[in-house]
């Protein structure tokens, strides 16, 4: 239902996507799209043609060795040119030890192993430190691409919110909220519907009692009735219980002008309300709603403060979205987005910035494909997951700055592991050019480059140091 936390009632006539979850009673539906047609495989060629879209990141180190190899090779040969040919010219003999140990050494100097290594070290050591923090980069292209990134967007249901519904609020005409719960709870408890569900969980969170029901009775996506407790044997339609929507207990002849207002302004926040009465007498309403994750408006807040902005794209209607962008602190919304839009609202969007996407359903795996880096929630849809760069295994949305802050750290890291391969090979190359050093000191000049790669991308984790080291060994 387009993002929709909360169940959407269904009639006949209505459309249903492939996938969707029956909520409850049983279903007759009528095929109408298969194959190239439906809604799963529209969602996978979404996800292809983003892929093919999608701009790759350039190594720095690939586009260093393709220069820096045939380099060697060139000065390898020019030493050994000059060793031969040179003493010609001031009429010596040529010097065949030299030029070859020349040569020799130059190659073995040369040797790209200490470049090489510089990067995927680094990665190594980054992917490492995410891991133990929830967060598995699928991507060395993820890896280095996150510290470029200017604009986080996020999906909303499931990823800034809970995904789920739950009581946000309660208001009892006569004043007693425990009461109203009770009554409410006492009823839903006989529910399939996940709102009757939320209602229970809320009651016994508050361990309230709630008594037994009797005459359950369900009208599919207006509300339920029945008889409870002691008055389950009275027939006296007074004492019958209703709950549903404000519809439902207006058509029973029920009044709700005491809670008018306060309905309307929680269906304004986006808010399910369900109203509770026992005969003609109307006890009160709850507001359900998907709440914002625990760490949402922490997360976003540290987003602003390293100067980063953020979005949300979603499917949900405009008015729940900007009320949870809102509360979040979220700078630019797209709401009422539907999933093949998605990836093409990305890709607008990065003409002006770098974008990382956040996000944990079907509908998101477009974008998650088309964005610069996709982050999936690990507690998301297995096509969300595959189409990310990006896991979030502890499905704590603060694990964004960590990949973003270890992502840091990983280029920087990686370009000291370069500067100091090429220190090395800097000096010792022109040195070796001479003739004057035995190869079997550039082989250990070269050894010590690697060493002090190594020690410089592990520092302050031993461990995998000697887990590397163990490895190699065996």
């Amino acid at each position: 239902a387009r993002g929709e936390p909360l169940p959407i009632e269904k009639t006949a006539g209505d459309g249903v996507v492939g996938g969707a979850i029956n909520g409850n009673g049983a279903l007759r539906i009528r095929v109408t799209a298969v194959g190239n047609e439906s809604f799963l495989h529209q969602v996978i060629s979404s996800v292809e043609d983003a892929r093919a879209l999608k701009p790759g990141l350039l190594h720095i180190v690939d586009r260093v060795l393709q220069v820096y190899t045939p380099t060697v090779l060139t000065i390898s040969a020019l030493a050994l040119l000059a060793w031969l040919v040179g003493p010609l010219v001031f009429g010596a003999g040529p010097d065949v030890q030299r030029a070859v140990f020349a040569a020799l050494t130059v190659l073995v100097m040369g040797y790209p192993c200490a470049v090489g290594i510089s990067a995927p070290l680094s990665i190594v050591r980054g992917a490492g430190e995410a891991a133990d923090k929830g967060v598995l980069m699928r991507t060395g292209e993820a890896f280095q691409g996150l510290r470029r990134i200017d604009t986080v967007v996020f999906d909303k249901t499931g990823t800034l919110t809970e995904g789920r519904p739950a009581v946000r609020d309660i208001e009892a005409v006569g004043g007693d909220e425990d009461a109203l719960l009770a009554l409410t709870a006492a009823v839903e408890s006989a529910s399939e519907h996940p709102l009757g569900r939320a209602v229970v969980e809320a009651a016994l969170e508050r361990s309230v009692d709630f008594p037994d029901v009797a005459d359950f009775q369900a009208a599919a996506g207006r509300g339920v009735t029945a008889r409870v407790d002691s008055q389950a044997d009275d027939q006296n339609d007074s004492e019958t219980v209703r709950v549903g929507n404000p519809a439902f207990l207006a058509e029973a002849g029920i009044a709700l002008d005491a809670l008018h207002a306060r309905i309307d302004d929680w269906q304004a926040q986006g808010q399910t309300v369900i109203v509770t009465a026992r005969g003609d007498q109307l006890l009160g309403a709850i507001a359900l709603g998907d709440a914002l994750r625990s760490d949402a408006l922490d997360t976003v807040a540290r987003l602003h403060d390293l100067d980063l902005r953020t979005a949300m794209l979603t499917g949900d209607n405009e008015a729940t979205a900007r009320h949870i962008a809102e509360r979040a602190g979220i700078d630019d919304v797209h709401a009422g987005v539907l999933p093949e839009q998605k990836a093409e609202q990305l890709r607008a969007m990065q003409r002006d910035a770098r974008i990382a996407m956040v996000g944990d359903g079907i509908n998101d795996a477009p974008a998650l494909m088309q964005a610069d880096v996709g982050i999936a929630m690990g507690s998301g849809t297995d096509i969300a997951i595959d189409a990310a760069d990006i896991i979030i295994l502890n499905s704590q949305l603060g694990a964004v700055i960590t990949a973003w802050d270890i992502s840091r750290w990983g280029y920087r890291k990686m370009l000291q592991n370069v500067g100091l391969a090429f220190l090395f090979n800097g000096i010792g190359i022109p040195l070796a050019a001479t003739g004057l050093i035995y190869p079997v000191w550039a082989m250990a000049a070269m050894a010590a480059s690697v060493t002090a790669i190594f020690v410089n991308s592990l520092w302050q984790r031993p461990s995998m140091f000697f887990d590397a080291v163990a490895s190699v060994g065996e």
